[in-house]
């Protein structure tokens, strides 16, 4: 006899089935979505800022010394020099505040001389005196007076003092408050920058937030000076600087 009683399908395979079409489903569903999310657009430019600064601070200093075999007579000169040097400092408008002088050095100069000839020659270190040093530096916001003072210096070479003067040191006191301002300059050097790149290019794209923003080096340079470094350059040389800042910003394209 004939069982004509239709065959149940097992809830097993109805559940495998409806989860495969659910499944199939959301990958489609999340595939749309990534496929459509909109590009992430952004540009990153460069500003830059340059300023010419003039220096309000010199440094300066000379060194004095003396050799006598006597070491009471070579300190007693070098004392001498060093007070007629100061007072040269203040006769040319220096304030006392503004001067400096280091401690005396006081060192035994020897020299090597041979005695003999061939076989029976000989090496020994002659004793040639005392030799005593000092430094006098000078600190002054009077940029002008200084840098005159550290030229004619041969004044007192005429006097009779043994006197070595180095090359003046310029600086400027005002450089930190003049960093944020020039920093604020690059920036908007940098905006400009994306906004005439964007629109030259073409398009609807328009900047939108800023994305994030990077301090270059700061470089002081002398006068109409190219010259740069990774660690940025601070120079001392000059009486006129150029001080250049950098900036690295990334804009957000809408």
């Amino acid at each position: 006899m004939t069982d004509n009683t239709p065959s149940r399908v097992p809830w097993s395979f109805i559940a495998i089935g409806i989860a495969i079409v659910i499944s199939t489903y959301l990958a489609a569903s999340s595939w749309e979505r990534v496929k459509m999310k909109p590009p992430d657009r952004s540009i990153q430019v460069t500003g830059s800022a340059k300023k010419q600064i003039m220096s309000d601070q010199i440094e300066w200093s000379a060194s004095i010394a003396t050799q006598d075999m006597d070491r009471t007579a070579a300190y007693r000169n070098l004392h001498g020099y060093v007070q007629t040097t100061l007072a040269y400092l203040k006769e040319q408008g220096v304030k006392e505040q503004e001067i400096r002088a280091s401690s005396a050095t006081v060192e035994e100069r020897y020299e090597t001389e041979y005695v003999g000839i061939g076989e029976e020659r000989v090496e020994r270190q002659a004793f040639r005196g005392y030799a005593t040093s000092e430094t006098v530096s000078v600190r002054s916001t009077d940029v002008a007076r200084v840098e005159r003072i550290s030229r004619e210096v041969t004044q007192l070479l005429e006097r009779g003092v043994p006197i070595s003067s180095s090359a003046p040191a310029y600086f400027y006191t005002k450089l930190g408050e003049l960093k944020i301002e020039m920093l604020a300059e690059a920036a908007r050097d940098a905006r400009n920058r994306a906004e005439n790149i964007v629109r030259q290019a073409g398009g609807d794209a328009r900047l939108g937030d800023l994305r994030a923003a990077d301090m270059g080096v700061i470089n002081v340079n002398p006068v109409n000076s190219t010259q740069t470094s990774w660690e940025g350059n601070n120079d001392t040389t000059s009486l006129e600087k150029d001080i250049i800042t950098i900036v690295h910003i990334t804009f957000e394209l809408i």
